[in-house]
């Protein structure tokens, strides 16, 4: 297997009939897909998603892929084919659509939908062509061929994309659901007949790669929500994607078996369930969905709740609920149904919540002690059956953190799959397809791009730093005011700090110590401003960390008079 390495150079130029990948997000983490393929001067892009923050990266809202790779050939981009309507895959395509607004949008009819209601939000009007499986449409030097795949949402379509230097097969997310709630399964079939015709290089999901045998069937949770809302003598309230319409389905047939009547609760929620429902993908049964503002009007068993936040997110109703931060709330004897998986990194924040509901009194029911969800992934055992299908020539695990990568393509090797035609590659590698061997053979610079609130690319891993330290160690200032004729302190210095628990008292006991340090090296003809704070920065740090065993941030202000 071919491994990226830190020490990459940038690639040379694209040799005559050869065609390139570069993935800009989506390789080493879970989020942020993002393909760029290039061929004979043209570029197509295979989704566009965010990756959503972690605790180590406060007041970000979103992460997007960098586009500093394609930002100078923008008119080069033919299309971006979007695989699926989950943020992942989605959710940074406003942000791209800025920089050149008119690149078209290829995808299927609820695709098409929730990124259109999206683009609304941002003030686009975007150039909008649908496809569906079994189709073919070109754009430029690329053929694609549209197969459909069954995942946790409708309509997903995996791409094939023939060009004249060779086909790649990209899955997007997919599972192998053999039962599916709408009857569209992973069109095998179509896998099959790529197969038999040849498959240069295959991008394949990767996030369940480590995980043996065959994701469970979407029909096996029913019967289990059946009998939680059987057992439940008060209100019920269901958390998941705002995008998950199968899961949002089976509540809402489980809410209309029990006599129960249901309000969406937050606003990507209520937008993309109403789009679904208007396109036929969510059937609601009579008199079952309600709105928010009857919900007082009802007993406490005959309400449930469908609600954003499965995973922890600070500003999605259910955390605000289990902060006690919401106008629904929750109490002893109440349901709580987290009917997602976790994304790997979220865990702390999703057992935070769990935590917080429970204190309420509320009964919690998660994938860890009920059948309430069921990966939109392909295992281990499925991701077998398709290399042995397609016998791809050379393959290119996608989606995931390095070990789900790690893990699928060993399970390539084990199909028979030569290791040096296995890419391993992250975020920026470059990888070129030649002759029918797809290598390594640079990397571009590729890093994040943080959305702070209306701020697109302007936050720093060194602000994020600056954040990390004001949260965990606090923040000291002070202030003094000295002579610029022979360096005497004349007022100060005075601390004020915050973060911490002691009375900023306890800092008395250095202000001697720093009152003679200014002096001292005033004395030695180092009076300037700059320099002054430099050696107040070095003595108060010293003491802290001796004293307080802390690293704060010092901000510290001298002014000559």
């Amino acid at each position: 297997m071919s491994h990226p390495h830190p020490e990459l150079t940038l690639p040379p130029a694209l040799a005559d009939g050869a065609l390139r990948i570069v993935a800009l997000g989506g390789l080493g983490e879970v989020g942020r897909n993002m393909a760029v393929l290039e061929h004979a001067g043209r570029l197509l892009i295979i989704d566009c998603g965010v990756l959503f923050p972690e605790d180590h990266q406060p007041g970000v809202d979103l992460i997007l892929p960098d586009f500093e790779y394609i930002k100078d050939r923008l008119d080069d981009i033919e299309a971006i084919i979007l695989t699926h309507g989950h943020e992942d895959h989605i959710g940074a395509v406003p942000y791209l659509l800025r920089l050149r607004k008119n690149i078209p949008l290829v995808g299927s009819k609820l695709t098409l939908a929730f990124i259109d209601a999206k683009l609304k939000e941002h003030r686009i009007q975007p150039v909008l062509r649908e496809v569906r499986e079994g189709q073919t449409a070109t754009f430029g030097g690329f053929e694609c061929e549209f197969i459909a795949v069954n995942h946790s949402i409708p309509d997903a379509l995996a791409v094939a994309v023939h060009t004249a230097a060779g086909t790649v097969l990209h899955t997007g997310d997919f599972k192998m659901d053999q039962l599916p709630l709408d009857g569209r399964i992973t069109d095998l079939r179509a896998f099959a007949r790529l197969g038999e015709r040849g498959v240069d290089l295959f991008m394949v999901d990767s996030t369940n790669a480590e995980v043996p045998g065959f994701v469970a069937q979407e029909r096996g949770i029913g019967p289990v929500l059946d009998q939680v809302f059987a057992d439940s003598t008060k209100r019920i309230i269901v958390a998941s994607f705002a995008s998950h319409v199968h899961r949002v389905q089976q509540v809402l047939d489980a809410a209309y078996t029990h006599n129960r009547r249901v309000a969406l609760v937050g606003r990507s929620m209520v937008r993309n369930m109403g789009i679904a429902a208007e396109l036929g993908y969510l059937k609601v049964p009579d008199g079952v969905l309600i709105d928010l503002k009857q919900v007082d009007t009802l007993r406490d068993d005959e309400i449930v709740l469908m609600c954003t936040g499965s995973q922890g997110e600070p500003m999605a109703a259910l955390s605000r609920i289990a902060n006690n931060d919401h106008k629904v709330t929750v109490g002893p004897g109440d349901t709580v149904i987290m009917a997602s998986s976790l994304i790997p990194g979220n865990e702390n924040a999703v057992f935070r919540v769990i935590n917080g509901l429970t204190r309420l009194g509320a009964r919690v029911v998660h994938s860890g002690n009920a059948k309430v969800h069921v990966s939109g992934h392909a295992s281990a055992g499925e991701l077998l059956y398709c290399y042995n299908i397609l016998k791809p020539r050379n393959v290119m695990p996608v989606h995931g953190e390095i070990r789900h990568l790690v893990a699928n393509a060993a399970l390539a090797v084990q199909t028979g799959i030569p290791a040096d035609r296995v890419v391993l590659a992250e975020d920026g590698v470059v990888v070129d397809l030649i002759d029918g061997r797809a290598r390594i053979v640079g990397a571009v610079p590729c890093g994040y791009v943080y959305v702070d609130g209306s701020s697109v690319g302007e936050i720093t891993e060194v602000e994020l730093k600056d954040r990390r330290i004001l949260g965990d160690e606090g923040f000291i200032s002070i202030f003094a005011v000295v002579s610029s004729a022979d360096g005497k302190v004349l007022a100060g210095p005075q601390i004020h700090a915050r973060g911490f628990a002691e009375q900023d008292a306890v800092f008395d006991d250095i202000l001697p110590e720093l009152t003679a340090a200014l002096e001292e090296s005033a004395r030695n003809g180092n009076s300037d401003a700059h320099v002054l704070q430099q050696v107040i920065r070095r003595v108060v740090g010293r003491w802290v960390s001796n004293r307080l065993r802390r690293r704060p941030m010092i901000i510290p202000v001298v002014v000559e008079a």
